[in-house]
């Protein structure tokens, strides 16, 4: 390891129950991909683009966007299919076909993100963002999609998100996570190509040796 490499003391046993919760695998996939996003993410987001009017958080969870949102003085909407104690639950986004709102923010179970994503446009007046990998990007079905529908920005983290399975904590703070991660903005009123930008969420700066 080199004499400016990143070192921040932490429980060995910790370490490794953080890096397990990172690497994906299919056979220790968390049940509906549920990985609540850190509020800095959010935070970052808010930083960026402006909501005008109500948002929708369909796929809640614990709340972690919705608080971030509140707090923001924004009218929020959420729900899930699955109750994890917060907001209206046992309501399948994909299956809600008369409510319209002027905004949906959402971190969508990965493996559902494309028909969210097409499920969501014509159920927002204004904007669309959701929080995805950034290797999302790739794929020629997807670029089909992106090129067929008004996709404004991507927010990409200069510092990676930590979102892990089961809300356990990062074993070393302020370190970033192993997945990179951006907010895809769709916006009614954008024409033209989508544009490139980067976030830098608030979380504490790491550690080096000394």
């Amino acid at each position: 390891m080199s004499g400016d490499a990143d070192i921040i003391p932490g429980d060995e046993k910790q370490a490794m129950r953080w890096a397990a919760s990172v690497i994906p695998d299919k056979a220790n996939r968390e049940k509906d991909d549920f990985y609540p996003t850190p509020p800095e993410g959010t935070t970052a987001l808010l930083a960026r683009e402006t909501f005008v009017g109500s948002v929708w958080e369909p796929a809640c969870g614990d709340g972690a966007i919705s608080k971030v949102l509140i707090d923001a003085g924004y009218d929020v909407l959420s729900t899930d299919l699955v109750d994890r104690g917060y907001g209206q639950h046992g309501v399948d986004f994909l299956m809600e076909h008369g409510r319209v709102v002027d905004n949906i923010v959402t971190n969508p179970p990965f493996k559902l993100a494309e028909q969210f994503l097409l499920h969501a446009l014509p159920r927002a007046r204004s904007k669309v963002a959701l929080l995805c990998r950034l290797a999302w990007l790739e794929g020629e079905g997807r670029r089909k999609i992106f090129e067929s529908t008004p996709l404004a920005h991507v927010w990409v983290f200069s510092r990676r998100l930590n979102i892990n399975r089961s809300g356990i904590a990062p074993a070393y703070p302020g370190q970033g996570g192993l997945i990179a991660f951006a907010w895809y903005v769709w916006d009614h009123a954008h024409g033209g190509p989508p544009r490139l930008g980067w976030l830098q969420h608030p979380g504490p700066r790491r550690h080096r040796r000394p």
